[in-house]
């Protein structure tokens, strides 16, 4: 294990009717002024935007809404938000869903406090020293951004999807998450969130740094618990014990603390990056492409950790099997878990056309050099052999 340094300050206040606390919270932080951001009007629909603006009213606490921000969230709608929030003055951000309001709302914080660019701090030209603090009201698990201080924002305009870590500015203050919020998700939206949750445990499992049985222990059971709850909720979408699993393993999942000690990878995540930031595909609908991919061409140069993940994971009987055989039903072993939640592992079939591999991989070179990853180092070639892996499904 690696020497490490782990913070995680969040406060997490879970369960049921907790989006009413969120007044209370946010008075304990000190926001006087407060910018919802948020995506659709679904929650102006069912209620829960009028239950929080009741609480910040009962709290004394300003506040404006800036609402449709849209999957895979742009610089587009980053800056106007920005530029809201400074014209009304506000010193607090309050992100309501899932993932893409959570992340637009740190750009926001980042790029609300400086005259610099916000831009330059995702693409490596700029650092920065301060952000506005931000709180969350989960909708959605999926993407973990209610416990990390990880952004992921695409800019159209060059075709560039790019995650930052800024944990130290960027965590939220706080995160409130009631299951029962999740009630009314599109299967879709859930299986997808599954997907997402699950590869952010991967790319801190497929490590090579030694002696990490501890960590790889209970990545494993969040993983496998998981996959049950995800097939529990596919029978029974209000299955409180099964969301309220399903949401605390997702920030479990990307807080840090599957990776403490290890040298992460990232390449399915990025390799993915470029297919929604061309094609605007799902982010867990594309990982359930990409990643059993990235599986397949690791599985000859490093065996060690999707041996284990087959057996621990995906459940492999090893009698009487060698390791090329164990790995590769634990591959097909997470298709069909893929399959039965409703999602293709086929490239072609996700983008809907015949995907421009070239221009992928020319996009993920400018964007994050000759190589990629670390449990199997990628050159640019070996990233387009993944993606016409891919498009075997």
């Amino acid at each position: 294990m690696e020497n490490f340094t782990f913070c995680s300050p969040t406060e997490f206040i879970f369960g049921r009717d907790t989006q009413k606390e969120v007044g209370k919270a946010l008075k304990r932080y000190g926001a006087e002024k407060v910018m919802i951001v948020y995506g659709s009007g679904r929650i102006r629909e069912n209620g829960l935007l009028d239950e929080i603006e009741d609480s910040l009213r009962a709290e004394k606490i300003e506040f404006c809404e800036f609402g449709g921000i849209a999957p895979n969230p742009t610089a587009e709608s980053v800056y106007a938000g920005i530029a809201k929030a400074v014209e009304e003055g506000v010193n607090f951000l309050l992100a309501v869903g899932g993932g893409s309001p959570i992340d637009a709302a740190k750009g926001i914080a980042l790029g609300a406090v400086t005259s610099e660019d916000f831009w330059n701090f995702y693409d490596g030209k700029a650092k920065p020293f301060a952000a506005l603090p931000v709180g969350v009201v989960l909708t959605i698990p999926a993407a973990g951004s209610e416990g990390s201080g990880n952004s992921v924002i695409t800019n159209e305009k060059t075709h560039q999807k790019i995650s930052v870590r800024y944990p130290d500015l960027l965590r939220p203050r706080f995160s409130i998450m009631n299951p029962e919020l999740t009630y009314s998700l599109p299967w879709f939206q859930t299986a997808c969130g599954i997907v997402d949750m699950m590869a952010h445990i991967y790319e801190r499992y497929f490590s090579n740094t030694p002696e990490t049985q501890l960590v790889d222990a209970y990545s494993e059971a969040i993983l496998r618990d998981v996959m049950d709850q995800a097939l529990t909720l596919k029978l029974d979408g209000e299955n409180y014990a099964a969301r309220a699993d399903v949401m605390w393993a997702g920030m479990l999942a990307h807080n840090g603390l599957c990776g403490v000690g290890k040298v992460e990878d990232w390449s399915s995540h990025r390799l993915e990056h470029e297919i929604s930031a061309f094609y605007d595909v799902a982010h867990g609908a594309g990982l359930a492409v990409m990643i059993p991919a990235w599986m397949t061409f690791c599985a000859r140069r490093n065996p060690d950790k999707l041996w284990r993940f087959a057996i621990n994971v995906m459940s492999v009987d090893p009698s009487g099997k060698d390791t090329e055989e164990i790995i590769d039903e634990g591959i097909s072993e997470l298709k069909n878990f893929y399959h039965d939640l409703g999602l293709t592992t086929n490239l072609r079939e996700l983008v809907g056309k015949e995907p421009d591999i070239d221009l992928m991989v020319k996009s993920l070179n400018r964007n994050m050099g000759d190589t990629l990853g670390t449990y199997v180092p990628l050159s640019m070639e070996d990233c387009k052999e993944i993606y016409r892996l891919a498009l075997e499904g």
